[in-house]
């Protein structure tokens, strides 16, 4: 090899390469032979004058490979970081309270279900993807939450603001409350924050930390103006009937006032909350018609009940969720309408007739 001379055999191994001499002989040997004289190589046609030592860089063939990332937390760890890792998920209504400090089968339960539903691998070990995933979604909890203590109130007994009014419409939501709001926090409201905590397993004391402020944001929907002045409620909010659902006998769905509307001839029946599928898991939109109804349906995949299921599109349907009247919109289907209002499910399943037509669509 032309360069080698120059470069040197040393440079060359050190930049990680192999020298290889493919005559096999040694450069020392090359300068200590005498060269062939011309009466010998006349003598000896197949004598030849030795080709010079060449030298072959060969690059390393060991390849490094990246180790797997390892876990930030994984079930049988205990301590602070464990706590916090069950306050962050609480907050998602991935986990119940009481924080325990060990990372148990409801926290690898509730570690799962957060992992699928943002798409990530539902090991149910909180790997760094997972960890930055839900401090991105998540406050940090503080020291009472993660101590299971009470924490400062934010409202309480005496207290008068449009904001109490606020907290008292989002209990009404979650059937917490009944009548009709007001500014003050009294009695009733004490005994409808008492209910709640005591329901969703944190410190029961009748006044509004910040934890159980976020477990009923989390559970509810922003009141509209009807709902704080003590009107009924209209769950889709005046939103114009879709031109689809103006003729014949329709469940017109709207995701966007995610409301359930019983359109006869034009005429709204009844109308009912609804939540639908996840980013996921979606509810499809378009025109169906019902091809089956089950009063007492149990969900073959998940084991869970669905009564009055109104099937409409490929196993997605219209029927009663208990976890949608007990967590509200903090909670999502797989795929298919969830009602809340078990009686007025009740009676609307009565009146909608197989063939009846299914509109779901974004006002």
């Amino acid at each position: 090899m032309a360069g080698v001379g120059v470069l040197g055999a040393a440079t060359v191994a050190a930049a990680g390469f192999a020298v290889v001499s493919l005559s096999g002989t040694t450069d020392r040997a090359l300068r200590e032979r005498e060269p062939p004289s011309p009466v010998a190589a006349a003598a000896s046609p197949t004598a030849t004058t030795p080709e010079p030592t060449e030298l072959v860089a060969e690059p390393a063939t060991t390849v490094r490979r990246k180790p797997p990332p390892e876990p930030v937390l994984e079930p049988g760890d205990t301590g602070v970081k464990v706590r916090q890792l069950q306050g962050r998920l609480s907050q998602l209504a991935w986990y119940t309270p009481p924080m325990s400090g060990r990372y148990d089968p409801a926290t690898r339960s509730g570690v799962r279900g957060f992992q699928a539903k943002r798409g990530l691998p539902s090991t149910g070990v909180v790997d760094p993807r997972s960890w930055r995933r839900l401090v991105a979604m998540t406050r940090m909890p503080s020291g009472d939450e993660m101590f299971n203590r009470a924490g400062p109130p934010l409202f309480q007994a005496g207290d008068e603001s449009h904001a109490v009014r606020v907290v008292q419409a989002r209990l009404r939501q979650v059937a917490w409350f009944s009548g009709d709001v007001s500014d003050r926090y009294g009695d009733q409201t004490v005994a409808a924050v008492r209910g709640f905590q005591g329901k969703r397993h944190v410190p029961v004391t009748g006044k509004v930390d910040r934890r159980t402020l976020d477990l009923l944001v989390g559970m509810t929907s922003v009141p509209t103006a009807a709902e704080l002045a003590n009107k009924a409620p209209d769950p889709a909010d005046g939103a114009a009937v879709d031109s689809r659902c103006r003729t014949g006998r329709v469940l017109c769905i709207d995701k966007t006032s995610s409301s359930l509307r019983w359109v006869v001839d034009g005429t709204v029946r009844s109308t009912l909350d609804v939540r639908f599928g996840s980013e996921y898991t979606p509810t499809r939109e378009g025109v169906f018609s019902v091809y089956w109804k089950d009063a007492d349906h149990v969900s073959d995949l998940f084991g869970s009940a669905m009564p009055y299921s109104m099937f409409f599109s490929r196993g997605q349907a219209v029927h009663y969720s208990s976890d949608f009247a007990a967590r509200g919109y903090a909670g999502a289907s797989h795929g298919c309408v969830n009602v809340r209002d078990y009686a007025g499910l009740a009676s609307l399943f009565g009146q909608v007739s197989t063939g009846d037509r299914v509109v779901v669509y974004r006002s």
